[in-house]
């Protein structure tokens, strides 16, 4: 790197020395012959030319159509067309040389010198101007330099390259480079760019869609010879562009220089490095990132979506965010950011963290910090330690005011906000903590198994209705069913539970007891869908068989329904989390249960009846235990349940087309539930769950005998309590009777 800085010296005075000469040059030595074009005259070659080198002077042109050269000078405002032509220069000749004058270089036009391939001088008259398009540059020393006044642009497909091991792609003594879908590479580094204070200068290089490489040193160098008052260079590297420092920095700033590095809407990795007595100003913007170091920034704005990924800690001196974010690293990565000022708004710091041990990213604003920003948290399923006791902001004074992205960050079975703490730090709240959703997916799965195998038992009850209207023969059925639960927050978890399914099974009287008993299985599947918050949902997949019987006398009108059930759960959750990303765990469990109901079918005038019934129904449900993938562990104690239902169902049969009947039907009952709780552990810590508590419930319902054999039957339930409400449940069925 000290050969470049001092080979960049020496030949910015013999820039300067040679401005002044230029005119007086006729040829560069080792030319074999030359061929001049002067006194504003023109001239066109072709394939056919075969003149080694060209001179065109004052206000003179040539234009190159596939042509093959040897080097090629304009001076004193003249003007080169090259199209498809190669210039190869020997000796220590450049290869196309622009003194105060104009180039085109279009069509896979292929200059290639061993010094350099495309020089721009400035004279006291002006500087130089080249435009490049779908063409290839190649120098040894330098692919291209230009100087002060003089503006180089790259267009379409160009490549400018400098194949010495401390080659530099383009070198500028303060010119303006326009590189537009091109690519710039150094053996040392790609642009090298020069601030000072007695070059007048444009000192800007602007990139878009290109790409910039120093093959062992810096993509782009910015260098001040030490000078006072130098001119700031404009860098912007825009929509798509990218750099790469084979020493893993972008832009490196020395000996007092002064930048500005813009990046937009571009992706860039490496580093910013300023040397003490330079400066540099970083503006990152438009969805740009930038995951690197910067070492001695001074100004760092970060606006509209743009980000700075930091690789390990940082420190700048003034922190802008309009809409920008600042990311600490990758998770798993934990780093501290300094900055003496904060400004801006809307900005975002995305921190990582693991308080099991005490490992959590920190900013610090020493001095004063204003505007309203965010910070965005990792979740994790673990619990935290000390979570409140660590500072994740701290500054110096103002009025900055900090909130968590999303709402609270999930941590383990609870959820914390972000609350200041006294003038200068903000922590998390461990105060009042909520539960997390990891949490509620566990409570809310552990809670609903009943609900899943009393929805499936609803159906079942009412095809014993069915049954009873039609004694003594023996059928096979089918229903299909559906169930919507609300449970409120008093019963430990809230949440929306959905319930789908489909049960079928057989039945025939049994030969005793005057074929008053009837004996069925039944076998179905429901899947019940949990809705709790933000995204946050659960399934439960049931798989069921059982067996039923019913008695009924028919001169009396008793009746009694027993049924037993075993359940297969299949059990997932799927959790959203505070910081976009999802967790899910799953677990089986099994369940059986049994219902007695007894009641009386009672006849009344006109073919109405009224039927008033209890029941009795008891579950026991195996415990689990299971990890979501983010950590969050839970085990659930067995669950039981004991539901006692009194209640009276009142209908009507009409008989219509040959002695088939219709029954339409109105039902009431008060619903209790005597198991008052069951017990879940998150992460060892306890929760518990409880539907106890009385209910009230509705029905309505109609049995159809559509022929001899065909009979359907559709019914409604609506129910209501403290902790649990069903807004509706419906089901509906056919029996075959043979």
């Amino acid at each position: 790197m000290h050969v470049s800085h001092s080979f960049s010296v020496s030949l910015l005075a013999r820039t300067l020395k040679l401005a002044t000469l230029a005119p007086m040059l006729l040829i560069s030595p080792g030319a074999l012959a030359l061929s001049t074009i002067e006194n504003g005259s023109s001239r066109t070659i072709d394939d056919t030319t075969t003149i080694d080198s060209w001179l065109v002077r004052d206000g003179s042109s040539l234009t190159a159509n596939g042509a093959t050269t040897d080097e090629i000078r304009a001076q004193a405002g003249s003007r080169l067309v090259l199209n498809d032509t190669k210039v190869t220069a020997s000796g220590t000749s450049n290869g196309v040389e622009l003194s105060n004058s104009a180039a085109t270089i279009t069509n896979k036009s292929r200059i290639v010198s061993d010094r350099t391939g495309l020089r721009l001088i400035a004279t006291a008259l002006g500087g130089s101007t080249a435009r490049v398009s779908d063409s290839e540059i190649i120098g040894g020393q330098f692919g291209a330099s230009l100087s002060a006044q003089s503006q180089l642009s790259l267009e379409s497909g160009t490549t400018v390259t400098a194949t010495n091991p401390d080659g530099i792609g383009v070198q500028s003594f303060g010119g303006k480079v326009l590189a537009s879908e091109s690519r710039i590479v150094g053996g040392l580094h790609g642009v090298s760019l020069f601030a000072a204070g007695n070059l007048p200068a444009n000192n800007t290089l602007i990139l878009d869609k290109t790409h910039v490489e120093g093959q062992s040193g810096s993509a782009i160098i910015v260098n001040g010879q030490t000078q006072t008052n130098v001119e700031r260079v404009n860098i912007q590297v825009n929509n798509g562009s990218t750099l790469k420092g084979g020493n893993g920095t972008l832009l490196e700033v020395i000996n007092g220089a002064s930048a500005n590095f813009n990046l937009d809407n571009s992706h860039l990795i490496g580093d910013v490095i300023v040397a003490n007595g330079a400066s540099a100003d970083v503006l990152l913007d438009h969805s740009a990132t930038l995951t690197g170091r910067l070492e001695n920034v001074q100004n760092l704005a970060v606006n509209n979506d743009a980000s700075w990924v930091m690789v390990g800690d940082g420190q700048v001196q003034n922190l802008t965010l309009n809409g920008g974010a600042v990311q600490f690293g990758n998770p798993g990565q934990y780093f501290k950011l300094s900055v003496d000022t904060l400004s801006g708004e809307g900005g975002t710091f995305h921190m990582h963290n693991d308080f099991t041990t005490g490992q959590v990213d920190t900013l610090t604003v020493t001095g004063n910090a204003s505007g309203n920003h965010t910070i965005a948290l990792d979740s994790r399923g673990t619990e935290p330690v000390g979570a409140g006791a660590t500072p994740i902001v701290h500054i110096g004074s103002g009025d900055a005011t900090f909130a968590l992205k999303g709402g609270a960050v999930n941590l383990g079975a609870f959820s914390y906000d972000l609350i200041k703490q006294g003038n200068n730090d903000w922590v998390l709240d461990a105060a009042s903590r909520v539960i997390s959703p990891g949490t509620q997916s566990v409570l809310a799965l552990f809670n609903a198994a009943p609900t899943v195998w009393y929805g499936e038992l609803s159906t079942l009850r009412t095809r014993m209705g069915e049954v009873r209207m039609d004694h003594g023969k023996a059928g096979g059925w089918i229903r299909a069913y559906g169930n919507k639960y609300d449970v409120s927050e008093s019963a430990g978890v809230a949440y929306k539970q959905t319930q789908q399914g489909l049960s079928f099974g057989a039945d025939a009287p049994l030969p005793i007891g005057d074929g008053q008993w009837l004996m069925g299985v039944l076998a179905g599947y429901s899947k019940s869908d949990l809705d709790m918050s933000r995204g946050t949902t659960g399934e439960v997949d049931s798989y069921y068989l059982g067996a039923y019987t019913t008695w009924l006398d028919a001169q009396s009108g008793y009746y009694f329904d027993g049924v037993v059930k075993y359940n297969r759960f299949q059990n997932e959750s799927d959790v959203q989390l505070s910081d976009g990303k999802k967790a899910k765990g799953d677990y089986n469990n099994n369940g059986v249960g049994a219902s007695l109901e007894f009641g009386r079918h009672i006849k009344l005038a006109d073919d109405y009846f009224v039927e008033p019934y209890a029941q009795l129904s008891g579950l026991i449900i195996d415990g689990a235990n299971y990890d979501l993938d983010n950590g969050l562990s839970a085990d659930g104690d067995r669950a039981h349940s004991l539901l006692g239902k009194v209640g009276a169902t009142v209908g009507r049969n009409f008989k219509w087309a040959e002695g088939k009947t219709v029954q339409p039907y109105l039902r009431a009952a008060y619903v209790h539930e005597f198991a008052n709780n069951s017990d879940v552990d998150v992460n060892n810590i306890g929760f518990k769950t409880d539907l106890s508590g009385s209910r009230g419930e509705l029905g309505a319902g109609v049995a159809l005998a559509v022929t001899d054999k065909v009979s359907m039957h559709m019914d409604l339930d609506y129910s209501n309590g403290d902790k649990i409400e069903q807004p509706w449940g419906v089901n509906v069925g056919a029996r075959y009777s043979w």
